[in-house]
């Protein structure tokens, strides 16, 4: 879930589903933009760099490529890189339809960022997924062995437990949070439907405790093939560490790496070493 986020002004000139060319954001001098067409929505992207590497960004609960991923769609390495970032249906500029969270709505993120990819022209990419992001990512690998090349998740969670469930009412009131906070959800959505869909979501993602062992994607872990990067920041009051180490534990030859002060969103708090280490490892 993304709580702490990078707030971005939002502009609301439509475009069509070619990639246009713009310079709108400090984060980044040229990005190509655009709504494709995919399973019945139009989704909006945005699109950056030239590199033969195409990496797919995934964005928490609620989030969209422009409130969650603006040091790395400015940062990660443009020459080996195409990063492109992504609003799943109902979420930012992907709207409408306003966002439901029905017990497969994990399931039809994955399918829906895949198949934009493939109408983008991808054949094979990574995967970078923050909070429910890394969970859509998590299916979308191991349904899709074929397409991943490699995958970073942190933030992410294969279950819901009963502390997680403490943690996510803990949240559900965001009239208690900061102003701070809400900011950036509020520019996107206004401060009603950002309320009633954060409600909702809680609801939707209570959901699964009520699966065997709380799954959300369990039994979908030995089928990741890809190597898998997980990251998980030490101070993260979200995600308790038995997150990652499950998924350590299932997801063959895939790897740890401990922030010790990272937080939930730790991609943005230390996005100089984060986006080091993610050039990193994917490396060819």
């Amino acid at each position: 879930m993304a709580l702490v986020l990078l707030g971005g002004r939002f502009f609301t000139r439509r475009t069509d589903v070619k990639r246009v060319m713009t310079a709108i954001q400090p984060y980044c001098s040229s990005v190509a933009s655009g709504r494709q067409h995919v399973n019945g929505v139009d989704l909006y992207y945005e699109q950056t760099g030239r590199g033969k590497h195409a990496v797919l960004l995934f964005p928490g609960a609620l989030g969209c490529t422009r409130t969650d991923f603006g040091p790395q769609l400015k940062s990660l390495n443009k020459e080996r890189f195409t990063v492109v970032g992504w609003d799943p249906r109902g979420y930012g500029h992907s709207r409408p339809p306003d966002r439901d969270f029905p017990p497969d709505f994990f399931e039809r993120d994955a399918k829906d960022a895949v198949d934009l990819m493939k109408a983008l022209g991808f054949g094979k990419f990574s995967l970078l997924g923050w909070s429910d992001g890394g969970i859509t990512a998590l299916i979308a690998a191991a349904k899709n062995p074929d397409l991943i090349r490699k995958m970073v998740v942190w933030g992410s969670n294969a279950f819901v437990s009963q502390q997680d469930l403490e943690l996510y009412t803990a949240v559900r009131d965001v009239s208690k949070w900061s102003a701070r906070m809400r900011q950036p959800m509020e520019e996107v959505y206004g401060a009603k439907v950002f309320a009633e869909t954060w409600e909702a979501w809680g609801d939707g993602i209570a959901q699964f405790a009520k699966r065997p062992e709380g799954s959300i994607c369990l039994e979908l872990l030995p089928l990741i093939s890809c190597p898998t990067l997980i990251i998980h920041g030490e101070k993260d009051p979200m995600v308790p560490s038995f997150h990652p180490q499950r998924l350590l534990k299932h997801i063959k030859g895939s790897r740890l790496h401990l922030m010790p002060e990272g937080k939930h969103n730790l991609h943005l708090r230390y996005a100089d070493e984060f986006n080091q280490l993610v050039e990193e490892f994917l490396k060819d």
